[in-house]
């Protein structure tokens, strides 16, 4: 397993440092991050939460607020003041005693309830002087808004290794038709040559019908690469919001880099900087706030105003009309039922099943990345072997191709030779982009990927 984690440190590399050069894909990869579309909701809703704490930041500050109400009404009740029967009398013996008529007789008065032609216009600024739970939802708010965060951030590694696997998968396939657009150069030839050989009546009928065989064979096969190629093309331009028949620019550099590199580094397998495991801890900070929002229900709250404003009958106004009104509410809850402690019952529920998701999804995270850094290893390993497979497959078609030209050999021992041939470069070809695939998929396990966009 040591070895294996060696030669994973040297595939790692050829994702990360060796990058740099691999200016094409990470030219796509660039332009998958700024045209994906759900990365792009991924980013409108952490806006949303960015706009979110804002606004729980903002009840901290006063608020004013513009009042106006115009009211009139006449009839129904009514309050009856005998203002006159009370003060005519005196006002009488006043003039009686001042010999004048200095005191005029007044009538009673009859107000009605109802206002007549009232208005009241007036700015009220309200103030939160102390309120525990303004702090704690700002909390919660900022919390989410972490959440929304690392969201976006998961979503683009998520991208990223899917536009690399999507890269690879195409690559692989034009490869293999490459290589089967050799393989039917080959067997063309070789039922040329037949075909040839039984003109000058030294050839059998049946290896040229062996050779067609071998022919519709590899046009099935190379069928299927086509096929293969065209799905991962589709899929690749979708992640990038490109038309599904949009051209893709490959590097055929990145094939030979497999190998190329012989870097020795330790790579220690952590999963405390994965997205996923932060998302969760900011959960688990949200259920602790809610208990505390609970738990701080019985402190009170304090908050201000004060009212600036004009009122009067008849749209009169004067030096009189102005007022202003100043006030203090303090709000103490006393008794509610134990509705209270109910609620901290359940949010220390919620919190302790929180803890407990965060702990399974450390080990499920530990879990995938140990076993994309043994698929790793398993896929590096399994190169090697087709590798040398390769090599021997080589050598024995040369030998069967010169035996057959002595006549030492037969005609369909070549095929098989060549199609032993065909299969070990196929699966050199295979194994090698499934190198990179599994490098990407351990990449994105470990979070290796820098990502700056």
């Amino acid at each position: 397993m040591k070895a294996f984690i060696t030669q994973l440190a040297i595939l790692i590399l050829l994702i990360t440092t060796n990058f740099s050069a691999q200016t094409i894909l990470e030219k796509y990869v660039k332009e998958g991050m700024e045209n994906n579309i759900v990365l792009q909701q991924k980013k409108i809703t952490y806006e949303k939460a960015a706009y979110s704490l804002k606004i729980a930041t903002s009840y901290f500050f006063p608020s004013i607020n513009l009042n106006a109400n115009y009211t009139s009404g006449e009839g129904g009740r009514s309050i009856n003041l005998p203002i006159g029967d009370l003060m005519n009398p005196v006002y009488q013996t006043l003039n009686q005693l001042t010999n004048s008529n200095s005191f005029p007789q007044i009538n009673n008065v009859n107000e009605n309830l109802f206002p007549y032609k009232f208005y009241d216009v007036k700015l009220r600024t309200t103030m939160p002087i102390f309120n525990s739970d303004l702090i704690i939802n700002r909390n919660i708010e900022n919390n989410q808004k972490q959440i929304a965060d690392y969201e976006v951030e998961m979503y683009k590694r998520e991208l990223v290794k899917e536009i690399k696997v999507a890269y690879f998968n195409y690559m692989s396939a034009e490869t293999a038709i490459y290589i089967y657009d050799n393989a039917l150069s080959l067997a063309n030839e070789g039922k040329r040559v037949n075909e040839s050989l039984l003109k000058n009546g030294s050839g059998l009928p049946v290896y040229i019908l062996r050779s067609e065989n071998e022919i519709e064979n590899i046009k099935s096969k190379k069928a299927e690469a086509e096929n293969q190629s065209s799905s991962a093309k589709y899929y690749f331009n979708f992640l990038l919001n490109k038309n599904l028949d949009a051209a893709i620019d490959t590097d055929s550099s990145l094939v030979n880099k497999v190998s190329q590199s012989s870097a020795k580094t330790d790579t220690t397998l952590s999963v405390s900087s994965r997205e996923e495991y932060l998302a969760l801890q900011q959960v688990v900070k949200i259920y602790q706030s809610l208990i505390d929002l609970n738990k701080h229900s019985w402190i009170p709250k304090v908050s201000a105003f004060l009212d600036l404003g004009v009122q009067d009958q008849k749209w009169n106004y004067n030096s009189q009309s102005r007022y202003y009104l100043f006030g203090i509410q303090l709000d103490v809850p006393i008794f509610e039922s134990f509705r209270n402690c109910y609620k901290i019952e359940q949010s220390e529920l919620d919190l302790k099943k929180s803890e407990l998701n965060t702990q399974l999804v450390k080990k499920q995270l530990y879990l995938s990345a140990n076993i994309a850094s043994n698929a790793l290893a398993l896929t590096y390993q399994n190169y090697n072997s087709s590798l040398k497979q390769f090599n021997v497959a080589q050598t024995y078609y040369k030998l069967m191709i010169k035996g057959y030209q002595e006549g030492v050999n037969t005609f369909l021992e070549t095929i098989d030779a060549r199609t032993q041939l065909l299969n070990s470069e196929l699966s050199v070809n295979i194994m090698k982009y499934k190198i990179m695939i599994a490098a990407a998929n351990y990449e994105r396990e470990t979070n290796l990927y820098r990502i700056d966009y």
